[in-house]
């Protein structure tokens, strides 16, 4: 799997679909995309959904993305870090900011996963390719301020997309209106990733009111995966992250994702991704 870096904190870019590397990617960033032309199939985190004319839809870091053109396509792609949003703001501001992306990429994380962004209340298809329009004026004309029109645009269209979201996660609650066990139990899995007592089969059956032995069977008939593979696969991918975004040390990196040691991460890491983290950190930035 390829992965692809951003190199400035925003990007917007609209161009047909022939210009893009079509080949499903790894993102380490938020993406959102409008499809201004064009029919076809995209896929995500391996589920494949068809795209029109009209659609928007939000990729957090760690998504794998694709598209298969059934027609000429047109998008509107919109990029952005956590440094984009950060800019500009006080301490106490960023660390609020901070605390919402996390809430946006654990609630879209989740969601794509499973199916794709339903845009349900009336208007609000609208307003954000209304917004899209004057994100595109601002990123072209670059005048004064344009940089905090920009953060605020896109702040009020994250903000649109999650209402939808959550409106959709509402309306999929158990009958005692709690959220599904499986929405739970990966919320909780990201949460304490770096905890391995806490990933224990028996700790979330404990926690997750499951018997012992059903735990596994339960987690890869709600998912499509075992749950030692989804556990594993994530650290990857947040190790990845780390190289590529940080500049903490591998030994940090392990002792923060509950590896063993380092030499324990670089096995695993090795074995998922062809090269050592040093290797990949160095390249990482023009992959």
């Amino acid at each position: 799997m390829e992965h692809k870096a951003l190199h400035r904190p925003f990007e917007l870019s609209v161009s047909d679909l022939e210009h893009w590397n079509e080949r499903p990617l790894v993102h380490h960033f938020f993406e959102l995309v409008q499809v201004m032309e064009g029919t076809g199939v995209r896929t995500l985190n391996l589920n494949r959904y068809p795209y029109a004319k009209g659609h928007i839809f939000l990729y957090t870091p760690l998504d794998c993305r694709g598209f298969e053109s059934h027609t000429p396509t047109r998008l509107c792609s919109i990029r952005f870090s956590e440094v984009f949003l950060h800019s500009s703001k006080s301490p106490a501001d960023k660390e609020r900011t901070t605390q919402w992306l996390q809430q946006l990429e654990h609630i879209f994380f989740h969601h794509n996963r499973f199916e794709e962004v339903q845009i349900t209340h009336k208007g609000d298809c609208g307003m954000i390719g209304t917004l899209i329009q004057q994100l595109i004026t601002e990123y072209e004309l670059q005048r004064d301020y344009h940089e905090e029109n920009l953060q605020h645009l896109v702040t009020l269209m994250l903000n649109i997309l999650m209402r939808n979201v959550a409106g959709s996660a509402n309306a999929r609650v158990c009958p005692n209106g709690e959220e599904p066990v499986i929405s739970r139990m990966l919320l909780y899995i990201r949460k304490h990733i770096g905890d391995s007592e806490r990933l224990r089969v028996d700790h979330l059956a404990a926690t997750f009111n499951l018997s012992v032995n059903y735990v596994g069977e339960f987690f890869r008939k709600a998912t499509g995966e075992s749950l030692q593979h989804y556990i594993s696969q994530h650290k990857i991918r947040l190790v990845q992250h780390r190289l590529l975004h940080s500049n903490l040390t591998i030994g940090q990196i392990a002792d923060e994702l509950g590896f063993n040691d380092e030499s324990h991460l670089g096995r695993q890491f090795r074995r998922h991704s062809g090269v050592s983290p040093a290797a990949f950190r160095k390249t990482g930035q023009s992959i």
